[in-house]
């Protein structure tokens, strides 16, 4: 439950923002940051019970919430969650695209998920959303990359790849998007560990790569959703009102060691 006497560190109140990917990890911290921020948040996932369980959450903020389901590798799906999310909050400031379709093997259907959902899904909501952003006075699209995109991998290179596509896609479109005031930025996160997510798994099926993984973590230490979440929110913003076009490594300087 959110506490009440809690002060946040930013002021969102009155600000709209829409998270794909939002119900669990990254994406629910994102979210809930948000929302305790005093913005009215709406998320989509694909899982019916983890979104319910994030738009509980949110709810309990008391600010406007709303989630829906939807494929973010369906363009036509995306297109209906931007429209119901502009309807149920009155507009949208803010757009994170925080979603992955984790396709680590390489087969053409790891890669064929990783550019749906990594950078396509990005594409298609930034697309839809634009005519809500043109109208906002604080109008934000934030990306998640990832360290991956900046280092060759021996493995995982679809995830890679589509990661690399998406901080270079975040300039250009920043670019296009500079004469309508609108700022596009880019969070790269490193190796982040919650219950159930991606790390954790491996720490019980994989412990010797999560191990190895730690080792090259100057911090010594996995990284937490709520990290990302607090770049998120300085990114989105008007302490960061002039940058635009950057991808922010979060990741405990991680990316230092390649």
């Amino acid at each position: 439950m959110p506490d009440a006497h809690a002060t946040p560190l930013f002021d969102f109140h009155g600000w709209r923002i829409a998270v794909a990917g939002g119900s669990k990890g990254i994406g629910r911290s994102i979210a809930l940051a948000f929302a305790e921020a005093g913005a009215d948040v709406s998320i989509c996932a694909r899982g019916a019970e983890a979104l319910k369980a994030t738009h509980d959450e949110l709810a309990a903020f008391g600010h406007a919430t709303h989630a829906a389901s939807c494929d973010l590798g369906d363009a036509n799906a995306i297109a209906a969650w931007i429209d119901s999310t502009a309807d149920a909050l009155g507009g949208i400031d803010v757009l994170v695209n925080n979603a992955s379709g984790y396709g680590f093997s390489e087969d053409d259907e790891a890669w064929l998920a990783n550019f749906n959902v990594d950078l396509m899904a990005a594409v298609r909501a930034s697309r839809c959303a634009l005519p809500y952003l043109q109208r906002s006075p604080h109008a934000c699209i934030l990306h998640t990359s990832s360290i991956a995109a900046f280092h060759p991998r021996r493995n995982g290179s679809a995830y890679a790849a589509m990661k690399a596509a998406l901080s270079h896609y975040t300039t250009s479109q920043a670019m296009q998007l500079a004469g309508q005031r609108i700022r596009v930025n880019a969070i790269a996160p490193g190796s982040i560990e919650f219950a159930d997510g991606l790390w954790d798994r491996r720490k019980r099926e994989e412990p010797e790569l999560y191990a190895a993984t730690l080792a090259k973590i100057p911090f010594g230490r996995y990284g937490k959703p709520e990290e990302i979440a607090h770049a998120a929110l300085f990114l989105a913003s008007p302490w960061a009102g002039w940058i635009t076009g950057q991808t922010l490594c979060v990741d405990g300087g991680q990316n230092l060691s390649g």
